[in-house]
């Protein structure tokens, strides 16, 4: 029998912002500012506010706007929140929840985005000159990043997760304690 993870709570309410920090700016991005019909806004030299429908994956993977890919994707990235949130539930480690949960919330905000669109509404854009290090993003993008890529720096530099699930990064100060 699994038991649930002492930090559901924490994981719950971080994708819950997740998701809510999401929605709000792609409100503000479509309702407020109407950037489909302006096409782009200058914030800073090197970022704009910049439409785009995204109907694929990253890489521009299955970009064909019709309705099957639509609710392909809408059907494979709640296959994958459902294990991602399974996942979370189960999960010990305060870190890997945290994470989870940003990768978690990000999924339900494009889901959202795929369900009342048929796209994914992508609005951030990075830039040098014409040097763009990122596709054109938006914040669930960035959460399911950050989510991901913390996911992977834990799993190759804390290679002894506490099993208690105190895990703070100091992982000097268990090992004293423990050996006290």
């Amino acid at each position: 029998m699994t038991t649930r993870s002492p930090h559901l709570s924490t994981g719950l309410s971080i994708a819950a912002l997740a998701f809510f920090l999401d929605q709000l700016t792609k409100f503000v991005i479509v309702d407020v500012l109407t950037l489909e019909r302006r096409g782009s806004i200058q914030v800073v030299e090197i970022f704009d506010l910049t439409w785009a429908e995204n109907c694929g994956i990253a890489l521009s993977l299955l970009s064909k706007c019709n309705d099957t890919t639509r609710w392909s994707l809408v059907a494979l990235t709640g296959v994958v929140a459902a294990a991602v949130f399974v996942w979370m539930t189960r999960e010990k480690s305060k870190g890997d929840v945290a994470a989870l949960a940003l990768i978690f919330g990000g999924a339900l905000g494009n889901i959202v985005d795929r369900v009342r669109y048929g796209y994914v509404v992508d609005f951030a854009d990075l830039h040098f000159g014409d040097f763009r290090p990122f596709l054109i993003f938006n914040v669930a993008d960035a959460c399911i990043t950050i989510g991901v890529l913390l996911l992977v720096a834990r799993a190759l530099l804390l290679s002894d997760k506490s099993d208690s699930g105190t895990d703070n990064g100091d992982t000097a100060s268990a090992t004293s304690a423990a050996k006290e």
